[in-house]
């Protein structure tokens, strides 16, 4: 394995099947390599000048000639151009291309994310030439043939950081038919007015397929001018919008929508905590300060209550889960990790924007236009005999059919949300679900309980709902929409393609054979689901660096975790005061022998019947952090053990190094249901995104400072002198 390197594509052949019947297999070909840069640190040993790759599954070092170093030093970040590939017998040789800097510069961890994903992070100068000749605001010419709104009090609910704002919200009172309902007007920055299919614009945008959102930094899938200024749904000013326009009867059915064209005036610019103060308090300083909009709010908490009564009659999945926020001050450090708290606002929007989503997936069905559509099928004949395992190994008197519906899994989380292992069942409940993704053949979304469903709402941000206004346009002028020339397609573009090619050939529907115009419409799908995820794991590899420097701080402390999940070597924990998931691996959980139970997902031990399942209440130690692994390691801490006998117990030999060692298990991801975080139980990722076996051969450990044992072996003889007993710490900042 020595002659290839990660992201080689080769050709291998089946050699035998291990005791697991995994099958493992010999290299015989080496067919492509990869010509990706690799990113790493210069360092000089011996007089030799080398690169040791972030990523680990690399293997091995990049050679570096002293002519080819640049202006680079030892120490700092840089991005390698392989110039020899490896050998059977020699390592890769390469030269510097570019210098990004100090390892703890501010900002550091997203360099180097981007360029390790291959994140787009730079507009072409043909792309930021045409967005400076693009006017400052709207002209009398863009008014054309468009809907007055600005007498409509149009107004934004979004973040306190939010920057771009895609939508805008407006309710009534109104008559369906003799009975009470409301009219629900969603307007949308029209941003296909301003960038022009196949523009260099819209070829950049396309690459991106979607912003990537950072702690602290996006990377935006249009120029600035656009998605914080013109196409930016900003308070005050004339903006250009798509609407959608619907009629909500009082069970919350859509009873009628229009599509328009139209000018705006955003009225206002509300915060969710804002609107859920007012809505909490219509007498409050919040709601004074905004008095005229009050009635037209409490307008929108109705309509929204009736949409949320019809989501439980669909039988939509919702389930609760804890996502966090990471708070980092001005030189990119992480202050606290918090958790993001979903409030009646954020509910509120969600429902509007969903309701405008399946009225575009209608409009384009029975338009019969081809157009991509936002698929979230159910899960697969393994995963449902997962589940019926598991519900069956702890009792449960309910499951699933063998073709389930969405409200099947919700009345298993309704009927469990008050148990003790409540967390641990909705959790098997997720895993059980597929990725929604993005395609023009129109199967309708699982979690949703929907028969069709697109995205519409955000197309400053999303490529697809981009495409979405374009094909609503065009059937509102009879016209046909025709996609450009799209770009070839990537690496992420061919993985999902080869699995979703897999998972097709398993279904007993023969497909039939395509048009060029679906194969094009299906290629554009790919692709901007491919990228999705591609911006989810860089977004994921940089909040894990982040919690990692951030855990360095901490190292010899006491947390009290809830475990998150459980494999075969070991569990994984969550922090209950941090939000931070680490390893304790299983030769940490106790003497006695600990076997995995798939049914149940939990660890047991023989001779105890000792339990670690998902939810089960721990308290750990942290023992060991690899910021360039992206790796925590707890220990399990039992009642009664002191700081001595845990510093005893690193004396004697400690197993961290064991425990980075046989991880194989993952994270979960994430991937949204709609706009506003609607997309995300039937996106969420049902397993998770495999960890790295291998420790490779690269510079993580050189120069490694005083290490969590020493640290702790200082602590027990302080305390031992009489000095005050604390928690330990390193006395100073590791070196990598």
């Amino acid at each position: 394995m020595r002659a290839v390197l990660h992201k080689d594509r080769v050709k291998a052949r089946i050699v035998r099947h291990d005791r697991k019947n995994r099958p493992e297999g010999r290299v015989t070909e080496i067919l492509e390599r990869s010509p990706h840069p690799i990113i790493g640190r210069l360092l000089q040993e011996s007089g030799v000048w080398l690169v040791a790759p972030e990523d680990k599954r690399y293997g091995q070092d990049v050679l570096i000639p002293k002519s080819a170093t640049g202006t680079a030093k030892t120490g700092q970040v840089v991005v390698v151009e392989l110039t020899e590939p490896p050998a059977l017998f020699g390592q890769p040789v390469g030269r510097v291309k570019e210098v990004l800097g100090e390892i703890d510069d501010p900002g550091m961890e997203i360099e180097i994310a981007v360029r390790k994903y291959g994140v787009p992070h730079e507009f072409s100068d043909e792309a930021l030439a045409l967005a400076r000749a693009l006017p400052d605001a709207v002209r009398p010419i863009d008014k054309q043939g468009r809907v007055d709104l600005t007498d409509i009090a149009l107004v934004t609910i979004d973040g306190e950081d939010a920057r771009d704002f895609d939508d805008a919200v407006y309710c009534e009172p109104a008559k369906v038919g003799r009975a009470k309902g409301w009219r629900l007007l969603v307007a949308i920055a029209d941003v296909s007015h301003y960038v022009d299919t196949g523009s260099a614009i819209d070829i950049d945008a396309y690459d991106r397929a979607t912003s990537v959102y950072f702690p602290r930094r996006v990377i935006p899938m249009l120029p600035e001018k656009l998605s914080n200024g013109l196409c930016s749904l900003n308070p005050n000013v004339e903006r250009l919008c798509m609407v959608c326009d619907m009629l909500i009867t009082a069970k919350g059915e859509v009873h009628a929508y229009q599509f328009y064209p139209a000018v705006m005036f955003s009225h206002a610019r509300f915060t969710y905590t804002e609107v859920a103060a007012i809505l909490a308090n219509t007498r409050g300083p919040e709601a004074a300060q905004r008095k005229a909009l009050v009635p037209h709010l409490l307008d929108l908490h109705d309509v929204y209550q009736a949409l949320l009564k019809e989501r439980g009659v669909r039988g939509a999945v919702d389930f609760e889960t804890t996502e966090t926020q990471i708070v980092c001050d001005d030189a990119g450090r992480i202050e606290k990790i918090v958790p993001r708290t979903r409030n009646v606002a954020h509910r509120l929007i969600e429902e509007a924007m969903l309701s405008a989503n399946v009225c575009s997936a209608d409009f384009i069905a029975q338009s019969k236009h081809a157009g991509l559509f936002r698929v979230h099928e159910g899960p697969t004949p393994e995963k449902k005999d997962m589940l019926r395992s598991y519900l069956k190994a702890i009792g449960l008197g309910l499951t699933i059919s063998d073709d389930p519906m969405p409200g099947e899994f919700q009345s298993i989380a309704l009927a469990t949300k008050d148990r003790p292992d409540a967390q641990q069942i909705h959790s098997m409940l997720l895993r059980s679900m597929s990725q929604a993704i993005y395609t023009p053949m129109n199967n309708g979304h699982f979690g949703l309980a929907y028969e069709a469903y697109t995205h519409f709402t955000s197309p400053i941000r999303r490529y697809p709902d981009l495409l979405v206004h374009r094909v609503i346009k065009a059937v509102l002028k009879q016209a046909k929409y025709q996609l450009p020339a799209l770009p070839t397609p990537g690496e992420a573009h061919a993985k999902l393609s080869k699995r979703l090619a897999t998972r097709a050939a398993e279904s007993d529907q023969k497909p039939k054979k395509p048009t060029v115009d679906q194969l094009a419409w299906q290629a554009a799908g790919l692709h901007c689901s491919a990228n999705e995820r591609r911006a989810d794991e860089a977004s994921r590899d940089v909040e894990a660096w982040l919690k990692c420097k951030y855990m360095r701080g901490h190292l010899g402390e006491e947390f009290g975790g809830v475990v998150s999940s459980a494999t075969s070597f070991g569990i994984f924990v969550t922090l209950d005061a941090m939000y931070v998931e680490g390893l304790v691996h299983i030769t940490e959980l106790g003497s006695e022998y600990f076997r995995f139970d798939e049914a149940r997902q939990e660890l047991r031990g023989e001779r105890t019947g000792l339990r670690y399942a998902i939810g089960t209440r721990v308290r750990v130690q942290v023992s060991r952090v690899d910021l360039d692994g992206r790796k925590i390691d707890f220990r399990l801490v039992h009642e009664g053990e002191d700081l001595m006998a845990r510093a005893m117990k690193d004396k004697s030999g400690g197993s961290a190094d064991s425990a980075t060692d046989e991880r194989g298990g993952g994270r979960k991801g994430g991937d949204k249901y709609a706009d506003k975080r609607a997309d995300k139980h039937a996106g969420k990722r049902s397993d998770r995104p495999e960890r790295s076996a291998a420790r490779g051969t690269g510079a993580s450990d050189r120069g490694a400072a005083r290490s969590p044992i020493q640290a702790l072996k200082a602590a027990v003889k302080k305390s031992a002198a009489g000095g005050p007993r604390k928690s330990s710490k390193p006395s100073k900042k590791p070196r990598r």
